[in-house]
């Protein structure tokens, strides 16, 4: 049987086929659906972890225990877990043990181009990296087999265009896998450095084995078409090889991307006149080969270090084909730059925090948005959890009058994640930092998935919920206070007090996500005759505002009557009409 499936839903139906037993992951943007497509295979316990290394040692746990195990994550989550990633390494498996990244070129949704096979090489771990959906769950079932058999945790590595791509993939039954013996071994699975020191022998060995396999592994093929050009390329630009160069040049097609295979590319190289080396983002396969000594080869030095390629770029730098014209508008098109939804809970905490003209130190989610005008408040994201953190370090340069202009703002779900150490660092060192956690009852920014504070599990099954205020109160903070930030007036007051304290306080700013199924607004608003023109509305930066030949507009068919625009006007000028 055949089926349409994303890349994701297909290495999540590679590990199903697999026997994988326990899935364990932090949701991020392109890698979310593998973990959500996995709930509906029973026979798998899945779950979303508090952040990346957690659910990485989850999965660690698994494997010693005898299971097949598997995390997914993004490129930046791969930083969280990279801890557990470079010891695991030494230790080995019991069970098979896949970790899949999801690298992001173009930046489509995070806040680097980070290249995940660096990580390969530095923790000497294997990787494989398909190109479609069919190799996607293919690989994966691979990568379960190479990790039991050469002891090792097997990455699979993903790009956007792999993750969200369709592709046809033929669908076969999950294996019979049997949980295997779980042995007490302190020489294998207690890395102090005793037992370190001798498994570090036993991973350079290993290494000249998968270097052996890559080699003489069908996932590393020529497509030899007779031609003096050759191409080394793999996943997704291996697509865009095809499509720009057909039968033009021959083809090393990688699908294992380290180890890479040392003797097949001299090999291939040897009998080309010029090899193009393809691949988006680091030059990560180019380096390689030119180490080997080899000479004509051409790569970055013609391609870009940034973002995706296309067809019509590879077409015009190896074939010298410029792309097919086509007719440019005349009329220039208005700029569409991204923006909180219609009612979204956090447009009230950064419309009260630019008119305080506060300091805000910003984190990673939908929240980061409030960069952007007309709210222009948030000054600086690095990545989950920094908000808290890097608040401090502002607060200990630049001395108390500063922190008391200062806030910081993270999402619950990040918060969870990796800001609470930084709210103990305060805590515990004596800081007088304002905490502004945004809890909007879900994880947004990923597409609506559960998290410890929202009292469900991915299966949406009900268990105990974090409750942030006791969790502030464990960690020392006294000042903690809640409050709905669409009420502009009594927000903007407990903002006031709290900054001003010469103690931590944590302010929860609490209202669900708008397109939440549960959050029912009703009818739409409307701006009446007692209009003054003030403008104050716009400052929200709601979509459904605007200014339209000399007066403010509100358009019904955005407006989901949510009301913090009549919370913001002075004059009373906007009414809710109920449908």
């Amino acid at each position: 049987m055949k089926k349409l499936l994303i890349g994701n839903a297909a290495v999540a139906r590679g590990a199903y086929e697999a026997g994988v037993s326990v899935v364990s992951s932090y949701p991020g943007t392109p890698s979310t659906e593998i973990t959500e497509s996995m709930v509906q295979y029973k026979e798998v316990q899945v779950e979303w972890a508090p952040n990346e290394k957690v659910a990485a040692e989850v999965s660690i746990g698994a494997s010693m225990a005898g299971a097949r195990a598997m995390s997914c994550m993004k490129h930046v989550g791969m930083n969280v877990m990279a801890d557990p990633l470079f010891t695991v390494s030494y230790i080995g498996v019991n069970g098979g043990l896949v970790y899949c990244v999801a690298d992001d070129p173009g930046m489509h949704s995070s806040q680097n181009e980070q290249d995940s096979r660096h990580y390969a090489k530095a923790s000497k771990v294997l990787m494989v990296e398909p190109s479609d959906s069919m190799e996607c769950k293919e690989y994966t079932k691979l990568a379960f087999e190479l990790s039991e058999e050469y002891d090792v945790p097997v990455l699979v590595r993903l790009s956007t265009r792999v993750s969200h791509s369709q592709g046809l993939v033929e669908l076969e039954d999950r294996i019979d896998y049997k949980l295997k013996d779980y042995e007490k071994s302190v020489a294998k699975n207690v890395m102090m450095p005793a037992m370190a020191i001798k498994k570090h022998v036993v991973v350079e060995e290993r290494q000249r084995k998968l270097v052996d396999y890559a080699n003489n592994t069908a996932i590393n093929k020529v497509e030899n078409n007779g031609k003096k050009i050759g191409v080394i390329t793999a996943g997704i630009s291996y697509m865009y090889s095809k499509e720009a160069l057909g039968n033009e040049v021959d083809y090393l097609k990688l699908g294992m991307v380290y180890p890479l295979p040392t003797d097949k590319i001299i090999e291939f190289a040897k009998n080309h006149d010029v090899v193009y080396i393809i691949e988006e983002l680091d030059p990560f396969i180019e380096e390689h080969v030119r180490a080997l000594g080899i000479t004509n080869v051409k790569g970055k030095d013609l391609f870009t270090l940034l973002g995706e390629y296309t067809p019509s770029m590879i077409k015009k730098v190896v074939l010298g084909i410029d792309p097919v014209p086509y007719n440019e508008l005349n009329e220039s098109i208005p700029g569409r730059p991204p923006v909180m939804c219609a009612g979204c809970p956090h447009r009230g905490t950064f419309y009260t925090l630019k008119k305080l003209g506060l300091t805000v130190s910003g984190d990673i989610g939908c929240y980061t948005l409030g960069a952007t005008k007309p709210l222009d408040s948030v000054d600086s994201t690095i990545c989950m959890g920094a908000s808290v953190s890097a608040a401090f370090g502002m607060a200990k340069a630049r001395g108390k009058e500063f922190t008391k202009k200062l806030v910081s703002v993270i999402g619950d779900s990040t918060f969870i994640h990796s800001g609470i150490t930084g709210l103990i660092d305060i805590v515990y060192n004596k800081g007088i930092n304002t905490v502004i956690i945004l809890d909007n009852s879900i994880t947004g920014m990923t597409g609506h998935q559960q998290n410890p504070t929202t009292g469900k599990t991915i299966y949406l099954e009900e268990t105990v919920p974090v409750n942030l205020i006791t969790l502030a109160e464990a960690v020392g903070v006294k000042s903690i206070r809640v409050c709905d930030p669409f009420d502009v007036k009594t927000f903007e007051a407990v903002v006031k007090e709290e900054v001003e304290k010469d103690e931590p306080s944590v302010i929860i700013a609490q209202r669900p996500c708008a397109l939440l199924k549960g959050v029912k607004y009703t009818g739409h608003c409307k701006v009446t005759d007692a209009c003054k023109k003030c403008k104050q509305c716009l400052k929200l930066g709601c979509p459904a505002i605007s200014f339209v030949d000399g007066k403010v507009v509100i358009d019904e068919t955005q407006c989901n009557g949510c009301g913090l625009c009549i919370n913001v006007c002075p004059f009373h000028a906007i009414i809710k009409e109920e449908e």
